[in-house]
């Protein structure tokens, strides 16, 4: 019989009571963006990176850093590093000095050169803390703190190129783990008239104060790009119509015959024990050796990139 049934929650009545809507958010979330913007205006896509390359032409404006990925700050230790550090330029934000610290000759010349410098924060700070921020390193009171470097993206270096009328002119390092050879090889680059430097993301040097110190102060003149994939960084090279060439013991042509330095060039300098990596040396045009009549086996990644810099720059002259 109607309205007898036992079953539990069982609906007596079909008028329906108020329910939740959807407040009009379906209907506004069909609306469509548009049409599909022309190549030229969507962001990151090659031809509207060639229209700003253009338009910067025209201006006679510089081509922006447009930044890769970003690396993590760093602190450097000890009343000697510190010192060392400030006096060859080495970027920095704050100087930490121990409370109490016994004032020698180092800690105040290391805090005369942040204060003549300017932008470092001066900051006094209980021992205890300098531990806790060193891990217990050795720190003599003195910490100081570097700020992540900004690295510029690999095109960079060729549109910077092209904006100064020039022939691309870049090393890129494969394998290179030593952050003082990758400071050796950007003051090459800079003195040499090169344009850049490509070091992989991953386990490669990378611009540490150590590299910042061996550039002599380059490092502030020279970019750095990091590539996420140094392989596929080269191949897009290739396709912007640079020539690159890999430095190789058993390189099939001698750095005298490469005429190839006259024109768009990137050098891929490899690590000194191991050299090119089997798909970069797939991947370069030309593999080059440098006569040694020494009878050295190889040359570390500075003195080689240094040495054909100035091949390079012979040539170009």
């Amino acid at each position: 019989m109607a309205g007898n049934s036992q079953r539990r929650n069982r609906r007596t009545s079909n008028k329906k009571g108020a329910q939740v809507g959807s407040g009009g958010k379906r209907r506004r979330s069909l609306e469509g963006k548009g049409p599909t913007p022309p190549a030229e205006m969507r962001k990151g896509h090659a031809k509207q990176r060639a229209a700003q390359a253009r338009a910067r032409k025209a201006t006679g404006r510089p081509a922006p850093r447009r930044g890769g990925p970003k690396g993590t700050a760093e602190l450097v230790v000890g009343r000697n590093p510190v010192y060392e550090a400030l006096r060859e330029g080495v970027p920095a934000t704050t100087l930490y000095v121990q409370q109490f610290i016994d004032n020698d000759d180092r800690v105040r010349d290391a805090l005369k050169l942040a204060a003549d410098r300017g932008g470092i924060n001066l900051l006094e700070a209980p021992r205890a803390e300098l531990d806790r921020m060193t891990n217990n390193l050795n720190h003599q009171g003195l910490v100081l703190q570097v700020p992540p470097y900004d690295y510029a993206h690999p095109d960079d270096l060729v549109a910077n190129a092209l904006d100064d009328g020039e022939d691309p002119l870049i090393v890129a390092l494969d394998g290179v783990t030593d952050p003082r050879n990758l400071g050796a090889v950007v003051r090459s680059v800079s003195a040499f008239g090169g344009h850049g430097v490509v070091v992989p993301e991953r386990r490669a040097a990378h611009m540490t104060a150590g590299a910042w110190k061996t550039s002599a102060g380059a490092a502030a003149r020279t970019p750095v790009a990091r590539a996420t994939n140094l392989t596929r960084a080269l191949e897009t090279y290739q396709k912007a119509g640079l020539t690159v060439v890999g430095l190789a013991a058993d390189g099939e042509t001698e750095l005298h015959e490469l005429d190839a330095l006259e024109g768009p060039v990137v050098v891929v300098v490899g690590s000194e024990g191991k050299g090119l990596s089997r798909l970069v040396g797939e991947t370069c045009d030309l593999r080059v050796r440098i006569p040694m009549p020494g009878g050295a086996e190889s040359l570390n990644a500075g003195v080689a990139a240094g040495v054909v810099l100035y091949e390079a720059a012979r040539r170009r002259a």
